[in-house]
């Protein structure tokens, strides 16, 4: 049975793969291949495998090149979506900043005013006292004239008693007569001071009420002034409080700090006192005693701004690249913890000191680069990395503000950027704690 399958197989290849030979010949002989009907079934499989694998690696290829075409065209779209997205967050912080500066510029010239309506206050304060003086000193004249009129008419009615007794007596002599004239003078002195003692008390009783009136007067104008400097106060302490406190600072101990270490310039103020003879302060001293207190704490809060940093360490365009927290580690794939956050910009822009404070270190550190570190009160320490220039030394003071270095990619870097750190006794907090706290502020 095999067999006869085996023929009728060998016959059908016979007719599509008939036997052939192929002769080799050389100079001296002659021989042929047998190329037999299942050799030819086996080549011809090969050849069309090998062809059909061909034809669909060609096309695998091909559909992978335009694949590829098209994620290239899709990352080159992502690309420019992403930059456009940059510039405007860019655009976006331009704009912030310009109200940030406006808005400070805005409560400078608000101090101004506080200043100068702190003056105004204490210039109407004197002279209300002086007016008040005055009062008391024409009134004890106007006393002391009530006392020499009625004095006078005391001597008047004296004079005339004595008059009336000479005159029913008998007729009057020579003698007689020289008194009698010297008292008739006496008695019209008399009369023309008692006139003016009249005069100056009635003069003196409008003066008073003139007086009067504008002090009434005088008194509305300092309730407006406290008014208005009770709603500076008010507008300008309470922001500077909940910075302080945005920023996780306890804010009575940081204002006690700054009064102990004061050194002398726009430090705490004098609380008004305009009377020594023991006499319970008025109220207008206690309201004026609560405005210096308010502009005391101002004043302190403002001196421990400029000693925190509450500031932004790039003013150039530039753009967030990696946030605070835990991040994948582009060399080694790990996460590692991210102690900063990162300002990418052109190499050589200029970087900033965020608050006043000593150079502890300017110089080489590994993985960091070339670093400055800047110390702070209140156990706060700033820390900027990966500098391409270092323009402070070791031992510097420095003030917010005043440039300290230049970006760049020194240390362990995939790229030009700064690496800003802001450390509280020594562990590291997120630094954009202070900055949104300054700009929810500024």
């Amino acid at each position: 049975m095999r067999t006869r399958i085996a023929i009728k197989i060998h016959s059908i290849l016979e007719a599509y793969f008939p036997e052939r030979r192929v002769f080799l010949k050389s100079d001296n002989d002659t021989r042929f291949i047998r190329l037999r009907p299942g050799t030819q079934l086996v080549a011809f499989a090969g050849s069309a495998l090998l062809v059909a694998w061909a034809i669909v690696a060609t096309a695998v290829i091909l559909m992978d090149s335009i694949g590829s075409g098209n994620f290239r065209e899709q990352a080159k779209r992502d690309q420019r979506t992403y930059q456009a997205r940059l510039n405007d967050l860019s655009s976006q912080r331009d704009g912030r900043a310009t109200e940030a500066l406006a808005a400070q510029e805005r409560f400078n010239v608000a101090l101004k005013q506080i200043s100068v309506m702190q003056s105004e206050l204490l210039q109407s304060e004197t002279r209300r006292r002086e007016l008040e003086t005055g009062i008391d000193v024409i009134q004890s004249t106007l006393r002391q004239t009530m006392q020499d009129r009625e004095a006078a008419r005391a001597q008047l009615a004296q004079l005339e008693g004595s008059l009336e007794d000479g005159g029913t007596g008998t007729v009057r002599t020579a003698s007689n007569a020289a008194p009698l004239g010297f008292m008739a003078e006496a008695l019209e002195q008399t009369a023309k001071e008692r006139d003016k003692v009249v005069a100056d008390a009635q003069e003196a009783l409008l003066e008073a009420d003139r007086m009067s009136q504008q002090i009434a007067l005088m008194r509305d104008q300092n309730d407006a002034i406290f008014r208005q400097l009770e709603q500076a106060m008010s507008v300008s302490v309470a922001p500077l409080d909940k910075m302080f406190r945005s920023a996780g600072m306890p804010t009575d101990r940081i204002l006690e700090t700054v009064r102990r270490g004061y050194s002398g310039q726009g430090g705490p103020m004098t609380p008004l006192t305009f009377s020594t003879r023991g006499e319970e302060p008025s109220v207008d001293t206690l309201r004026a005693n609560r405005l210096l207190n308010q502009m005391d704490r101002l004043n302190l809060y403002r001196i421990a701004a400029e000693k925190a940093p509450f500031a932004n360490p790039v003013k150039n365009a530039f753009r967030f690249t990696s946030k605070f927290g835990y991040r994948r580690d582009p060399k080694t794939g790990g996460r590692r913890m991210h102690s900063g956050v990162d300002f990418a910009a052109s190499s050589g822009t200029p970087l900033y000191a965020t608050a006043d404070g000593v150079v502890t270190h300017a110089g080489w550190q590994s993985g960091y680069g070339r670093l400055v570190k800047i110390q702070h009160e209140f156990g706060i320490e700033t820390r900027y990395a990966h500098q391409s220039r270092i323009r402070v030394k070791v031992g510097q003071r420095v003030s917010r503000g005043q440039h300290i270095g230049d970006m760049g990619a020194s240390g362990r870097v995939t790229g030009v950027h700064l690496h800003y750190e802001v450390r509280v006794g020594g562990k590291a907090v997120n630094p954009m704690i202070y900055i949104k706290a300054a700009n929810d502020v500024f």
